[in-house]
């Protein structure tokens, strides 16, 4: 951006103070990125990945400064460490029921936690990762997810980290019954008995809650009444008003719609924290390079001015994912990355 330089009264020896507001103007812009605390999500269902070592690196070339893995993973944790690269450490939801024995889950933190700690900087616990009562899949571990998480906690707090580690649980959007407008977001009937007690925890430790947002998915399955621009972050005006506040993007209308429904589960003093989101670039319907490209550039830019209902507060939030993962069905799920396997990068995007 070129600025035009005017004429003043004063010494050209002194900047003036239309300069050093520009200049301190340009420099808050700098470091917004890290204000905006974007991370980047490093899922390792690929065959071809490189080693981590090389993506350790990769993340610090990149300036990418914050990273969600998804199971304590020895290597990623040994190679962290001295990085200054904060981490969302998942607990897979194979371990689920094991940590509901609470010397289990002492056992799980003193390897996985303590024994890398301060090395590597643990930002966030996520026990479990979409788990929902009325999925088949996962519907069997609805009952483990709350007692694991409060065993996690109290093996943190036992280690005296309860203030720099915070332990939570990452949600899809399925738990949401009504979404429309905004302000009426509302969880499903159906998903109360297992959600609210998780909210009320959270909020009894003030801690997040954990949220995968995709916008691409919401728009793919339903394209004939949301349009493109609006999914893309592209849209020149408002789309849609929700009383005085005006929705010009899918993802913060989503974001709106989760934070009205933590409100009528008494959890409205609850942050969230967007765990995942993305854009692929092949394999499906609106599944473009230039889409993803549009989608993840916009998104680290926009998630810097927070939501209509929640205006001027930075969103935390995780991109999926580091690369294109090879082993993961169906073919969409391949194209999430922002780099090939090869390291390269497929979308020139500025992470600071």
């Amino acid at each position: 951006m070129a600025i035009s330089s005017s004429t003043s009264g004063t010494s050209s020896s002194l900047p003036s103070r239309t300069t050093v507001m520009l200049l301190l103007f340009f420099f808050a812009a700098s470091v917004g990125i890290t204000d905006a605390q974007v991370g980047v999500c490093y899922g390792m269902q690929g065959n071809n990945l490189p080693p981590v070592s090389e993506v350790i690196a990769l993340y610090k070339k990149s300036n990418i400064t914050r990273m969600r893995i998804y199971d304590p993973n020895r290597a990623v944790l040994e190679a962290l460490r001295g990085s200054n690269i904060e981490l969302i450490l998942g607990v897979p939801n194979s371990d689920l029921q094991s940590l509901t024995n609470p010397s289990n889950a002492k056992s799980w933190v003193q390897k996985n936690v303590r024994g890398f700690w301060s090395s590597v900087l643990f930002r966030y616990i996520a026990v479990g990762n979409e788990i929902s009562p009325v999925n088949r899949g996962t519907a069997w571990l609805a009952q483990f997810v709350l007692p694991a998480m409060r065993n996690i906690h109290d093996a943190i707090r036992s280690a005296g980290l309860q203030d720099q580690i915070k332990v939570s649980t990452a949600i899809d959007l399925t738990l949401v019954g009504n979404s429309y407008p905004p302000s009426a977001g509302a969880f499903r009937d159906d998903v109360r008995s297992y959600l609210n007690p998780i909210i009320r925890f959270l909020s009894s430790i003030r801690s997040p809650l954990l949220a995968n947002i995709y916008p691409y998915f919401t728009y793919a399955g339903n394209p004939r009444d949301i349009s493109l621009p609006y999914a893309l972050f592209t849209s020149p005006s408002v789309v849609v008003w929700d009383g005085q506040r005006g929705y010009k993007n899918l993802f913060d209308a989503t974001l709106d719609v989760l934070y009205s429904a933590l409100e009528r589960a008494s959890g409205g003093s609850l942050e969230v924290v967007v765990s995942e989101s993305g854009w692929p670039s092949a394999g499906a319907f609106a599944a473009t390079f230039d889409n993803g490209r549009t989608y993840l550039s916009n998104l680290i830019q926009h998630v810097k001015r927070g939501t209509p209902k929640r205006p001027n507060r930075a969103i935390e939030t995780y991109l999926f994912a580091m690369f294109d993962e090879n082993k993961k069905q169906p073919e969409v799920e391949k194209q999430f990355g922002l780099f090939f396997p090869d390291k390269w990068q497929k979308y020139n995007l500025n992470f600071g």
